[in-house]
């Protein structure tokens, strides 16, 4: 336990040193998987090949073959939401090689109003090595009367994975934000090396914006006690978990211009 409080009062003490380089606009504000789940954003938004659990909904929907059984997240940012707030969750089961996925994120307090996605996900193993996946994305109107199950605007994710290797993962994620077409291509690549997975993503952008770059580390000092580190495309972020059987807590920091903010989140899996 002391050293949980030493590892969480570290990431706190922290300074924002990579701050400067997070533009204004939140990158939730579309349907893009970035800020969703507090195990990808600690290791720096580099989620694509690692893409393992319920939130792979979001990340790579082809990630979600890799369990059996049903997964469920929700994650709430916790600190400062006088800001902005941002509360996504899912949930995904698999069997057999196929998978499906419900999810949602909507974020308050933005520029761009009350950007709201439901997510619908399938995803099928294709022999030893590969899997791909669908994600159908919805935006919803706010204000509403009625629960929205799909919404106004629709759009989608292809995602694929391949694992040559049991310590090696590619994936890639082609997202359709609106209208026709790809705007952007997120490549990605994870290695597991002893108690560290070691992940990074590049997104190119098919308008000609900005090339974008991710990197983050997962180290298990112990089994129980997942330690994180990343550079989610020029913000330091930080975060710790703690497993017990299928239930998992999991801590995020991200450092953004002018300040940081704080998510937590709670997975469970059976």
């Amino acid at each position: 336990m002391r050293t949980i409080y030493a590892i969480l009062c570290v990431l706190w003490l922290i300074p924002p040193v990579c701050a400067q380089t997070v533009p204004n606009k939140k990158p939730f504000e579309v349907s893009r998987p970035l800020y969703v789940g507090a195990r990808a954003l600690a290791m720096g938004n580099a989620f694509t090949a690692v893409a393992d659990d319920a939130s792979a909904g979001f990340w790579n929907p082809a990630g979600l073959i890799q369990w059996q059984g049903v997964q469920l997240f929700a994650i709430n940012k916790f600190h400062d939401r006088a800001d902005y707030r941002f509360d996504p969750k899912g949930i995904g089961y698999s069997y057999r090689g196929y998978s499906l996925f419900w999810g949602n994120k909507i974020a308050i307090g933005v520029d761009s109003g009350v950007p709201d996605f439901n997510y619908y996900g399938i995803a099928r193993q294709l022999g030893a090595y590969a899997a791909a996946g669908l994600s159908l994305k919805f935006k919803r109107r706010h204000p509403s009367d009625v629960y929205q199950f799909f919404g106004y605007q629709t759009a989608y994710d292809l995602g694929l994975l391949f694992k040559p290797r049991p310590n090696l993962k590619f994936g890639c994620l082609a997202q359709n934000l609106e209208g026709y077409g790809i705007q952007w291509l997120t490549l990605g690549i994870a290695y597991r090396y002893a108690a560290f997975q070691l992940s990074a993503d590049v997104a190119i952008s098919t308008e000609g914006e900005t090339p974008e770059f991710y990197i983050g580390t997962e180290w298990h000092p112990f089994h129980v006690l997942p330690v994180r580190f990343g550079v989610s495309n020029g913000a330091l972020t930080t975060g710790i978990g703690v497993v017990w059987r299928g239930v998992r807590i999991n801590y995020a920091r991200i450092f953004e211009k002018p300040f940081a903010s704080d998510f937590i989140e709670l997975a469970i899996s059976f």
